[in-house]
């Protein structure tokens, strides 16, 4: 079955045909629009190994779908001969609040729900319906799936979602814990006991998307219990310009002192803020990591902040779930950066983590990082979001 995944946001649609025959994938062919909307819009993506770049004018969201399925089907560049051979479309979608818990087929109802929840996510959910709406456009028959980047947590009980706030801020406007990298999560807690050997229902999994966003979120028996990002993705962890936890106070004295719009403050919490405010450098892991060995101390401290939340949050989430069996590292940093995983796993030897550092100079790929008999297991899986909506896609339209 040919599924096309679609991820849009608000200048950009990354994508990716997959043939999914039972469990197994087939990537026919990947890339993305980037610069939309802006004169010099370009489409990229890789053809027989070579990197390929093409730029032409994509002023929104339909053209830009347009010209993907034009590239999908081109005589040069093309894998499929025409639009008939895509058996179904699933699509990225951020935010579901409290209406959706699970993937859905792509209706009015279902769309209109989804732009109930505009207020919060304004950046994403737009984008995420304008891409549904082009693919209705130019291929009017075939089924759309949505999958929410929240519906993974709609699990998490009342007490751990709720602010302490009053009550009223719930009833009226929705005000909760709802948790994002939903997708992520659910594949790699999933995937994470398939390459062990261990039954996913009966683990205390602690799944870390870290990379320049991150969440943390806690598993047990196969459901999310707690996950570090809120209402909306700036609470929890620092990541590469977001602030995470903070004391809300702080945020109004700094508005105050420096007589900050709304705005302002979006921007310093959203853009401004994380390892590229602390260091001054980079919000770049890596270019954090050449600052440190060079000697630059605020990279340093933006670096020992970083693992410190998340060694911090790990700590949280074992107690929550009564112990933990498995730990997940996944994202770009979570996948790639070495010297992050040892200093995690070296701080939570406490918890029976055996921590083989021979293993750990792996990059990019699925691996345990403990040596036979630890009591707790710590894995790298690389995450794959659009397989899971892919999977979910094709599950829902047959």
């Amino acid at each position: 079955m040919k599924t096309l995944v679609l991820n849009c946001g608000s200048s950009s649609v990354k994508y990716k045909l997959i043939d999914l025959d039972g469990v197994n994938q087939n990537v026919m062919a990947e890339g993305g629009v980037e610069k939309l909307g802006l004169p010099d819009s370009f489409l990229k993506f890789k053809f027989k190994g070579e990197k390929v770049t093409i730029t032409t004018s994509m002023p929104n969201h339909e053209v830009a779908v347009r010209v993907i399925l034009d590239n999908l089907t081109s005589e040069k560049y093309g894998c499929i001969k025409d639009f008939g051979e895509i058996d179904a479309v699933g699509h990225r979608i951020v935010h579901g609040g409290e209406k959706f818990n699970t993937s859905v087929i792509i209706t009015d109802e279902v769309i209109a729900k989804v732009k109930e929840c505009y207020d919060l996510a304004p950046l994403h959910n737009p984008a995420n319906i304008t891409g549904i709406e082009a693919i209705s456009a130019i291929m009017p028959d075939v089924p759309q799936v949505g999958v929410f980047d929240t519906a993974f947590h709609q699990t998490m009980p009342a007490y751990a979602y709720m602010y302490a706030l009053p009550y009223e801020a719930y009833e009226k406007y929705g005000i909760r814990r709802y948790g994002f990298h939903g997708t992520s999560h659910r594949y790699v807690a999933r995937r994470a006991c398939d390459f062990l050997g261990l039954d996913y229902e009966a683990q205390r999994i602690i799944t870390c998307h870290i990379g320049n966003g991150g969440s943390i979120t806690a598993v047990k028996d196969g459901k999310s219990v707690d996950t570090s990002m809120g209402l909306t993705p700036v609470e929890g962890l620092m990541m590469g310009t977001r602030c995470g936890d903070v004391d809300p106070a702080a945020l109004l004295y700094i508005q105050q002192k420096e007589g900050f719009s709304t705005a302002d403050m979006q921007k310093l919490i959203n853009k401004k803020s994380g390892v590229l405010g602390v260091s001054g450098v980079s919000s770049d892991m890596r270019d954090i990591e050449n600052a440190v060995a060079a000697g630059h101390k605020r990279a340093q401290l933006a670096l020992d902040m970083y693992e410190y939340r998340i060694t911090k949050y790990i700590g949280a989430y074992t107690a929550a779930l009564g112990g933990v069996d498995v730990i997940v590292f996944t994202g770009g940093v979570g996948e790639n950066q070495t010297g992050t995983r040892e200093k995690i796993c070296r701080q939570l030897e406490f918890l029976g983590i055996d921590f083989d550092a021979e293993k750990n100079k792996t990059r990019g790929e699925e691996i345990e990082l403990t040596r036979q008999g630890s009591k707790v297991r710590v894995v790298v899986i690389p995450t794959d979001e659009e397989y899971m909506i892919a999977c979910d896609t094709a599950a829902l339209v047959k």
